[in-house]
């Protein structure tokens, strides 16, 4: 599979076999307690400990804190940190330094004067994500919405770091989005689920079939 693809919000042994199995290259655990997605770092330990050689265990946080860090760190043996809240560079150069593990940071999209802070961040942090701007209603989560941005912003463009597309990623869209956007990577966690926060292996498979001939 050449569109390197990570399944996000993972919790079940059995969804993380689908995802590996499948060809997934990043599986991703919530450590962010308001997400239907969140995982305690116990489970996220045993099930990192499940995962093969070649694919990359990544923890996604919201404005964590040190201490916190230092909880789900010491128990859950991740690859990358996935920063998916307000983090400036300054808190990326920060947690890089701490814990020596390339950092992916999102860049949140709902139109194209957000692009303007790819740039900055791209500068420290290892990798880009650019997911969707969350909707205004209240309780909206930093991700996992569902939501989709418009493609055709990111067409064309060129950052000096690798970068991955987030956002209301489906199996029936996602070949659609790689098109418009030109990504070689892409991420989805509500688009593979049969209800909020639940991982469903048929979807799954189906989200990484749908890039196989990609």
């Amino acid at each position: 599979m050449s569109v390197a693809v990570k399944i996000c919000g993972l919790s079940e042994p059995d969804t993380l076999r689908a995802a590996v199995t499948g060809g997934a290259r990043y599986v991703g655990f919530v450590f962010y307690p308001p997400s239907p997605r969140a995982v305690a770092p116990a489970m996220a330990g045993e099930l990192a400990r499940l995962v093969p050689t070649g694919v990359r265990s990544v923890g996604l946080f919201v404005d964590p804190d040190d201490a916190f860090l230092e909880h789900v760190i010491g128990q859950v043996p991740l690859d990358v940190i996935q920063l998916h809240g307000s983090e400036d560079p300054r808190r990326i150069v920060e947690i890089k330094a701490r814990y020596r593990m390339p950092v992916m940071k999102a860049v949140k999209i709902g139109g194209p004067d957000d692009l303007a802070a790819a740039a900055e961040l791209a500068e420290v942090a290892d990798r880009l994500l650019f997911d969707a701007k969350p909707p205004s209603k209240t309780g909206a989560l930093p991700g996992g919405n569902g939501v989709a941005f418009d493609w055709t912003l990111l067409a064309g463009r060129r950052w000096s770091k690798p970068w991955m597309l987030s956002g209301g990623l489906t199996p029936e869209n996602v070949a659609e989005a790689v098109r418009v956007t030109g990504a070689t990577e892409v991420d989805v966690s509500s688009g593979v689920e049969d209800r909020p926060g639940h991982k469903d292996a048929a979807l799954i498979r189906a989200f990484l079939s749908s890039l196989g001939g990609l």
